[in-house]
């Protein structure tokens, strides 16, 4: 028999709202289904939606989900993939209110796309994507069934209340992560404890930050691609998704 050809993959930049500010987040389809199909939102790191995000959402789409990448930083504002993005990212993570509304934003925009089934949705994100993620899920938005974190940051919204914590929480984390100390994955293990989540936790050894990412080759910084512990996160990452968004609920 011959193999199965590959997904024709449909691609659409949507622009949607937040208040009085438009983003344009990025839409992947796999292709014609006769059913409705799970989606993944997909956020971004720290330079935004560019390429990388991209080809990364194209990547999800081709597993047979729609994927959405959402944008938290507004159409048009990109920074560098291989550069210094801290002016981007840092008023987000000064006012994580803001960004939980951004994210729910796009968590609506990737609902109303023709061809999901909005009762199937999840979200993963990489670096501060992760962090973007985890918030997702903090947010408790309805029928978001699975979150992924790709060596995120961990630490909390301060000032935000704690609440229920409803999606299926998979942290994939390199244990030499400096962004990610022993004391911050401690904290979010007892985070998502207390908040009833279903969570679990895969720690690569000998990984640190970005390990996802070909292009980090920064050991001095503590950036070092981890070909391994990057295969071992999609193939968990991978199953967490298969069995969190079943039609059967995952049970």
């Amino acid at each position: 028999m011959l193999p199965e050809p590959p997904p024709v993959l449909r691609t659409q930049a949507i622009d949607y709202t937040d208040g009085d500010l438009t983003f344009e987040g990025y839409a992947v389809d796999p292709g014609p289904s006769a059913r409705l199909r799970a989606c993944v939102v997909l956020a971004h790191e720290w330079s935004g939606l560019n390429d990388p995000t991209r080809r990364l959402a194209e990547r999800y789409a081709g597993l047979g989900y729609v994927c959405f990448a959402l944008d938290v930083y507004g159409k048009g504002v990109r920074g560098d993939p291989l550069g210094d993005n801290t002016s981007l990212m840092s008023p987000l993570l000064a006012d994580r209110m803001l960004l939980r509304r951004r994210l729910l934003a796009g968590y609506a925009a990737a609902r109303r796309l023709p061809g999901v089934d909005p009762a199937r949705m999840a979200v993963a994100g990489y670096c501060f994507g992760g962090l973007c993620a985890l918030d997702l899920a903090r947010a408790a938005p309805a029928d978001l069934a699975a979150a992924v974190s790709f060596h995120g940051v961990l630490h909390p919204p301060a000032g935000l209340p704690a609440g229920r914590i409803d999606a299926r929480v998979l942290l994939l984390h390199g244990w030499e992560d400096p962004v990610a100390p022993p004391a911050d994955v401690l904290a979010i293990a007892r985070e998502l404890t207390e908040a009833g989540a279903d969570w679990q936790l895969h720690a690569y050894g000998h990984a640190r930050h970005a390990f996802t990412f070909p292009g980090a080759r920064f050991p001095e910084r503590g950036l070092v691609y981890d070909p391994l512990a990057d295969a071992r996160s999609w193939s968990a990452m991978r199953a967490h998704l298969a069995h969190a968004l079943s039609r059967e609920g995952g049970d």
